[in-house]
């Protein structure tokens, strides 16, 4: 069961943020088990887990955005962020 959606990521164990975000839509990346997608009609992001933080990339129309979280937000705020896209 996870925390509730406003603790900080760092308080998650990783298995359930990987089901977490399973649950919201992403696949992990068979080759990179730190990569995960996201694929919407309108546009497509990729979440990289990294040792310090993560970074989501949005991409739409030919065009990417980029942004970084440290593992200190909360897991709604960080969903608020990704479902907003790019």
């Amino acid at each position: 069961m996870l925390p509730s959606s406003d603790t900080p990521l760092y308080s998650h164990p990783l298995p359930d943020l990987e089901q977490w975000l399973q649950d919201s839509g992403f696949e992990k990346s068979p080759a990179d088990p730190c990569r995960w997608t996201l694929e919407r009609p309108q546009w497509s992001a990729e979440l990289v887990l990294q040792s310090d933080g993560l970074v989501i990339s949005w991409s739409a129309e030919g065009h990417s955005t980029q942004r970084g979280f440290s593992y200190g937000i909360s897991r709604g705020d960080l969903e608020a962020a990704i479902l907003a896209g790019p």
